[in-house]
């Protein structure tokens, strides 16, 4: 069994997985309203990592050295960091696998402008993934995987197959996206962007928020689950092909993940499920259609996007760890921003953060452009 060894969070809500649980425990939202941010005129809310903390901590780590690393290379590599502490793991094994998840990556690189002192090859995601190994003294050649907003969770299993071929016997995985001018742009380009912060499920949901992040999950395969441990159960990715934008109008592809991963477990056993709740009216509405679709729509549904922001690459990854920390504590964290039910489908939103002991299942869910959808179930031993 696939069993979570360790964790981080780095985001506007702080630099420890602890630090952004307890934040979000107590309702409090990273997101801001900017305007005038990169030279983009119409204002947006969005959600980012203290730069000065960023600098002063990753300065703290570092060697002295001429590679210049990029923000998310930074952030990263001290995700990373702080996540092995304690976990008596060599980085450098050669039984260590590391994998990165993103989007965009270096997306700013576009730009002639923020290219100097950079590597050319920095714009490309294997080179981010290579200097946050390298870094580490790893010399395996890291995995990339970037497929939409479905990336972290599609990054956890590729770790959990390489983990089972017996060829490693840890997998680091990191999420990471940053803002940028050209994620942002992109966003409003789709008439998607909220300038307030965003609803999920809610009747007057105006679209999302764009977050940045770096998360992550350290994963061991165990013939046993230690006590107390969270295991990476199963997980199901399907893809629809709807269209390169939006989402199945009968939530064909993650109604089938869902069905994948509920298979052989009693629905009431499920604490909660942690969905994609972009605040998106056609994609919050193909979710609640997919969990009625899968019996799923009396269990328990939250979304984390008003705490954070969407943050792409790193959403699967930062999104599974809140909820890991509320199964082992027994919470029931609120939808922030949820107010009013605004899809056909009845759903079990939560509104406010609860106490709900004795359930042992979670179900994380994501969807991205192009069709692709993915599932994932989580088990608390």
């Amino acid at each position: 069994m696939t069993v979570l060894l360790s964790e981080n969070i780095i985001s506007a809500l702080g630099f420890t997985s602890e630090e952004n649980y307890l934040n979000v425990k107590q309702s409090i939202s990273g997101l801001k309203r900017y305007t005038n941010r990169f030279g983009i005129p119409e204002p947006f809310m969005a959600s980012e990592i203290d730069n000065e903390r960023l600098e002063d901590t990753f300065a703290s780590i570092a060697q002295k050295t001429n590679q210049k690393y990029s923000k998310l290379e930074k952030a990263s590599i001290l995700s990373v960091y702080y996540a092995l502490q304690n976990t008596g793991i060599v980085p450098s094994d050669k039984k260590v696998l590391f994998i990165l998840s993103s989007t965009k990556g270096n997306i700013f690189l576009l730009s002639e402008a923020e290219r100097d002192n950079y590597e050319a090859e920095q714009i490309y995601l294997w080179r981010s993934a290579e200097l946050i190994s390298t870094f580490f003294g790893n010399n395996n050649k890291p995995l990339v995987v970037s497929n939409a907003c479905i990336s972290g969770l599609s990054a956890l299993i590729a770790a959990q197959r390489s983990l089972r071929s017996g060829r490693y016997d840890y997998a680091i995985i990191t999420g990471a996206d940053m803002l940028s001018k050209f994620i942002i742009t992109g966003f409003q380009s789709f008439k998607a962007l909220s300038q307030e912060i965003c609803k999920p499920f809610d009747i007057n949901r105006k679209g999302l928020n764009i977050g940045e992040a770096v998360a992550t999950i350290i994963l061991s395969e165990k013939n046993e689950a230690p006590n107390g441990s969270v295991e990476f159960t199963i997980a199901a990715i399907r893809n629809d092909a709807n269209h390169i934008s939006g989402p199945s109008r009968t939530g064909e592809g993650l109604y089938l993940a869902l069905k994948k991963v509920v298979e052989n477990v009693d629905i009431n056993d499920f604490a909660f499920i942690n969905t994609h709740g972009t605040a998106t009216p056609y994609n919050d509405e193909m979710e609640a259609i997919s969990l009625a679709r899968a019996g799923l729509q009396n269990v328990p549904v939250n979304g984390l996007k008003g705490y954070f922001g969407h943050t792409l690459g790193a959403a699967g990854l930062l999104e599974s760890i809140i909820s890991v920390l509320a199964l082992k504590e027994g919470t029931l964290l609120k939808t922030y921003g949820f107010e009013t039910l605004g899809v056909s489908t009845p759903l079990n939103i939560v509104k406010h953060t609860i106490t709900a002991y004795g359930k042992k299942h979670f179900i994380k869910s994501l969807s991205g452009f192009g069709g692709c959808n993915i599932a994932a179930r989580y088990t608390l031993h």
